[in-house]
Order: structure tokens, then sequence, then C-alpha cells
């Protein structure tokens, strides 16, 4: 169990990792990113290990890299599009 929930935490950061050399200017913090991304792995392996049982560590591991992806991906801002205010004329 140690050993899986460690390996999810390294799912985490190397999905995380890649989702700051890919999409920096796109992205929060890179401290935020990081633990967005080892919380959603942790997240997914304890939710997939809890629903399939022991026995399972790849398919755990499937689950938080699923999880982490996910919530990396709600991190992401808009690309190119600049928010402008309008004015109201009176």
């Amino acid at each position: 169990m140690i050993l899986e929930a460690l390996g999810s935490a390294l799912v985490g950061l190397l999905l995380a990792w890649a989702a700051t050399q890919r999409l920096a200017h796109r992205l929060p913090a890179p401290a935020l990113v990081f633990a967005t991304g080892v919380a959603g792995a942790l997240f997914g392996d304890f939710v997939t290990h809890s629903a399939l049982g022991p026995g399972t560590a790849l398919l755990s591991l499937l689950g938080a890299a699923v999880v982490s992806a996910a919530s990396l991906s709600l991190l992401l801002r808009p690309a190119g599009r600049r928010l402008r205010r309008r004015s109201i004329p009176v």
C-alpha cells in the first residue's frame, strides 16, 4: 500500500511536470500545479483502490493518472484570449 501511494505520487509529479513544460503560459504558479497533480493522483489511487480492492496496483496507478490529469486540466486558462472591459455609455 505504501509503495502504491508513493508510485501514485510520482505519477502525479510526472504529469504536473509535463504540464508545466508544455502549458506553462496557461497555468498558475508551478507550486499549485505540482500540489494539484500529487493530490489528484493520491485521491485517484485511493478511490480506485477502494473500489477494486487489494491486488490491483496497476489499475490503481491508472486511476491515479486519470484523476490527476483531470485535476490538472481544471487549472488551465483560456489561450490567447484577453478579457476586455467594456465601458457602458451613460
